[in-house]
């Protein structure tokens, strides 16, 4: 779909920012932007591998000799998300009133020393401490690389750009999962595999930090806060590296319309509705994809897998995400956001109840694969959508907000899905996964807005 450029005076930021062209200094720029979220989601996903070596090492326990009561596996989790929960809803603000960059280089340096610390630490009290603190820190992070993404990529390019960007940060997934299966089972140098898991991943987030410092600021932010100068620097740069026509006149802005960015602004008349309509799709969605990615081993296990069969089942499986992110990006802009989300999440519900009904080896990995890739597919294109659908005063707070949402679900169904693994055995558990992907293909159906094609500032 082509972007109409004159719908917008051409020297506003918006439109400046359509016109740049899909060379490939731009596409580095997100493939910068992407590669941060690379060590999130590899300290998400890494949740699920590094359990087994934390039981093996008499570190966590089973049952009600957890610290809690519960499986500390299921309390790992918890917490987790619980940390991820705080970040998104109390921390993301701070993406709007002190910028995105700044939020996006504090929050990874967070992310990094506190895994660093957890690598170290030798009791559950100290694993589960350390893994909230971790979470606060991914949950700013994640939040913050949505919005730098949508307010840099040009409207028709924006839902291709995230699924590149999603190819880039799920190869995490596949590395977390080979890694595990290389390093849990053994020690090296006297430190426990699951250590050097952890302390790959926060050594290499430092290099991340490092590179990521030099990243501009979002100019649609700038305007915001009237920083006209410093928006108009900005752009005549990136367009200088894109190879576009450099605009020489001040940016103006295109509305009129203030927003003062306080969260009551979220539940103004205008925004209500896809407030409430992202809360429920993020609640439901989350329980869908965390609670098979994380599970994913244990799930495997239960239909009879050994442990090292497990984890090599499921290396093979989670090279769906990747894969699929990039195959995503011969459509992604094809098709509304919205109708992505119900595709993706209807292909879960007949992948899932296969995996469900199986015991067969290589239809699980086919199954498991299948929901893998719509997972992916599920993940960039309602990214890219809750970015879209809010303006950029309250953008980060907004998202934040909703997002926190899904964190607080995989916080409270990490528990509810290990007692259902306890007690109905692994089939009931991807059943309510099936149930929950059916609530987010409804929400999103009836009351999400269409976004295709269109520029931030008119959705």
């Amino acid at each position: 779909m082509t972007v109409d450029f004159n719908a917008l005076p051409p020297q506003t930021i918006a439109a400046r920012i359509d016109a740049l062209p899909a060379t490939r200094p731009l596409w580095v720029f997100i493939s910068l932007l992407a590669i941060g979220g690379f060590f999130e989601l590899f300290d998400l996903f890494e949740t699920g591998y590094i359990s087994s070596g934390l039981v093996a090492d008499h570190i966590f326990h089973l049952g009600e000799e957890g610290l809690f009561g519960i499986s500390d596996q299921a309390a790992f989790a918890s917490v987790t998300f619980l940390g991820l929960f705080v970040g998104t809803s109390l921390l993301a603000p701070f993406a709007d009133r002190y910028g995105r960059r700044l939020t996006f280089i504090f929050a990874l340096g967070w992310y990094g020393l506190f895994s660093l610390i957890m690598a170290f630490q030798q009791s559950s009290e100290g694993i589960l401490l350390c893994r909230f603190l971790v979470g606060m820190g991914l949950g700013v992070e994640l939040v913050t690389i949505d919005t730098y993404l949508a307010e840099w990529t040009p409207a028709h390019l924006r839902s291709k750009a995230f699924a590149f960007a999603f190819f880039i940060q799920f190869l995490s997934v596949p590395a977390v999962a080979l890694l595990s299966w290389w390093l849990i089972p053994h020690q090296w140098f006297s430190l426990a595999g699951w250590r050097w898991v952890i302390i790959i991943g926060a050594l290499f987030s430092a290099i991340i930090w490092l590179i990521r410092r030099h990243l501009p600021e979002s100019p649609r932010w700038l305007m915001e806060k009237n920083r006209v100068q410093e928006a108009h620097h900005i752009m005549m740069a990136m367009e200088k590296r894109c190879g576009a026509k450099i605009v020489t006149d001040l940016p103006t802005n295109a509305h009129a319309e203030v927003i003062k960015g306080q969260f009551r602004d979220i539940w103004s008349a205008k925004w209500r509705r896809r407030t409430l309509m992202l809360m429920v799709m993020n609640f439901f969605q989350a329980i869908g994809f965390f609670g098979f990615g994380n599970w994913l081993p244990t799930l495997l296990s239960g239909k009879g897998a050994s442990l090292s069969h497990s984890l090599l089942y499921a290396f093979f499986i989670t090279l769906a995400y990747p894969l699929g992110s990039l195959l995503c990006t011969l459509y992604a802009d094809k098709l509304e956001n919205k109708w992505q989300i119900v595709a993706a999440s209807l292909m879960t519900v007949i992948c899932g109840t296969g995996f469900a009904l199986t015991h067969q080896p290589w239809i699980m990995v086919l199954c498991g694969f299948l929901i893998t890739y719509s997972n992916a597919w599920l993940t960039y294109s309602y990214h890219a959508y809750q970015t879209e659908i809010f303006p950029t005063a309250i953008r980060a707070r907004a998202v934040g907000f909703c997002y926190s949402f899904s964190r607080l679900s995989t916080a409270l169904s990490s528990i509810l899905i290990g007692l259902i693994l306890t007690s109905a055995g692994s089939s009931a558990v991807i059943l309510f996964i099936v149930f929950s992907m059916l609530m987010v293909m409804l929400s999103v159906a009836i009351f999400g807005p269409t976004t295709r094609g269109k520029d931030l500032e008119n959705i």
